[in-house]
């Protein structure tokens, strides 16, 4: 190997731990105000766990609590899909989000939703102190 190749390989090396080590540490509790369709708006806790890109955790409402599942975490942007059983239907939300400090800006949105009315919905949801 010449000088030249194992030089750019060990930038390229250095540069790869610096976006793993950039990845936002969103492991903990968070709560947020949900929207609902009819305006009406629902707490929500998210107890998050990250491991190297990997997220993990749960979602908890007054209705019960859910397992997150497809979790990532790239840099500053997060996503995972919550599952939830209703009437014997499942449905699957899409969530989104954008960490910044202590906050993380999410868009939620049904999959396969139809009819009137905004698809995705957009809450804040803030770390909890541990």
């Amino acid at each position: 190997m010449t000088t030249r190749r194992f030089l750019m390989v060990c930038v390229f090396l250095v540069g790869l731990g610096a976006v793993a080590a950039w990845a936002a540490d969103v492991t903990g509790k968070w709560v947020a105000e949900v929207p609902g369709r009819e305006g009406q708006t629902m707490q929500m806790t998210f107890n998050f766990k990250v491991e190297g890109n990997k997220l993990t955790g749960t979602i908890s409402t007054p209705r019960g609590e859910s397992p997150i599942t497809d979790g990532k975490v790239q840099g500053d942007e997060i996503s995972f899909v919550q599952v939830i059983e209703f009437g014997g239907n499942q449905m699957r939300f899409i969530y989104k989000g954008k960490v910044s400090g202590d906050e993380i800006r999410f868009t939620r949105e049904r999959e396969g939703a139809e009819g009137p009315g905004p698809r995705a919905r957009e809450f804040v949801a803030k770390r909890m102190p541990s």
